[in-house]
């Protein structure tokens, strides 16, 4: 059979088209497996540095404003505004 010279026939161009789509799809597909790895390694990677982050900084404890409060108690039990039972009817208030 001699060889065709020019433009390929029906089943070679069929033969072309298939053989370039089945590479563009398996292309698409690699990219798109690339692209969701790179994301879930990405999430991965945020979610790590989340744990390990320090926690926020906490408010700074009631305690100052407690201790606060009860120096200003003593300084008015000092100064004799307050009594003996009004100081500590006041401190066990707020110890309580």
């Amino acid at each position: 059979m001699p060889r065709r010279i020019g433009r390929p026939g029906l089943l070679g161009t069929m033969a072309r088209t298939a053989v370039i789509a089945g590479t563009a799809g398996a292309v698409n597909r690699s990219m798109n497996r690339a692209a969701s790895s790179r994301e879930q390694t990405q999430a991965d990677a945020q979610a790590y540095r989340e744990q390990q982050a320090p926690p926020a900084a906490a408010p700074p404890p009631a305690g100052d404003d407690v201790i606060a409060k009860l120096g200003r108690l003593a300084e008015l039990h000092d100064a004799g505004a307050l009594t003996d039972a009004e100081f500590a009817a006041a401190k066990a208030k707020l110890l309580a």
